[in-house]
């Protein structure tokens, strides 16, 4: 990819927003970036594997797989670029990737390796600040998680579930649950979750399968 390519793709990402021009130049054109297309319908990472890159999504649109503990539900989203999958992967004490990402159209990563991601955050004050401010604002949301003003209904306890295990509040998700593991979920009887789920279906902000939630939307189920 040519330099000036690379260069317009980074402003996209906030890893480097607000650095000069000057900075973005030698950034695109000395940083040992990779490439990497995969074709619609193939499985890009898998869980567990080694988050020893920074995989930037440039181009397509990746299908998401998150799994609870004991493998009793799983949650399915998308993203569309541009997006970088698990920064967050890269340090700390488990760096491994905890998702199923899967291209569901034709997809085009800029991959950046550990020691590269090191490099920058040294040469490039910017760069080190965006990254800093990642991992502070994650840190920041999950403290104040638990401050939040819990679910005083029912409804409001499914849609706290169904919200919270999502990497992004908004676009169409799939819960692959069963309605008896998502009434231990939420601490209820099933005759209580299905009346609520179904009343959701009325309204038109879920759709009820056998097994499967689908949200059209979930922006409109938090609103």
């Amino acid at each position: 990819m040519a330099v000036l390519q690379i260069y317009d793709k980074l402003l996209q990402f906030p890893l480097f927003q607000g650095m000069s021009r000057d900075d973005l130049e030698i950034v695109a054109g000395h940083t040992r970036f990779g490439f990497q297309k995969v074709a619609a319908g193939r499985q890009v990472i898998s869980v567990g594997d080694a988050c020893n890159n920074l995989y930037f999504l440039i181009n397509g649109t990746l299908r998401i797989e998150t799994f609870g503990d004991e493998h009793r539900y799983t949650v399915v989203e998308q993203m569309s670029a541009p997006y970088i999958l698990q920064q967050e992967g890269i340090f700390g004490y488990y760096q491994r990737y905890t998702h199923n990402f899967y291209a569901l159209t034709d997809v085009n990563f800029l991959t950046l390796d550990k020691e590269e991601v090191v490099r920058l955050s040294e040469d490039f004050l910017v760069f080190r600040l965006n990254l800093m401010n990642h991992f502070a604002t994650q840190t920041q949301k999950l403290i104040r998680w638990q401050w939040r003003r819990s679910p005083q209904t029912l409804q409001e306890r499914i849609v706290r579930f169904l919200s919270s295990h999502c990497l992004y509040p908004a676009g169409p998700k799939t819960f692959y649950i069963l309605m008896e593991r998502l009434a231990e979920e939420v601490n209820d009887s099933r005759l209580n979750v299905s009346r609520v789920l179904n009343k959701l279906q009325a309204e038109g902000f879920i759709e009820l399968h056998r097994g499967r939630i689908e949200i059209p939307q979930l922006e409109r189920l938090l609103m």
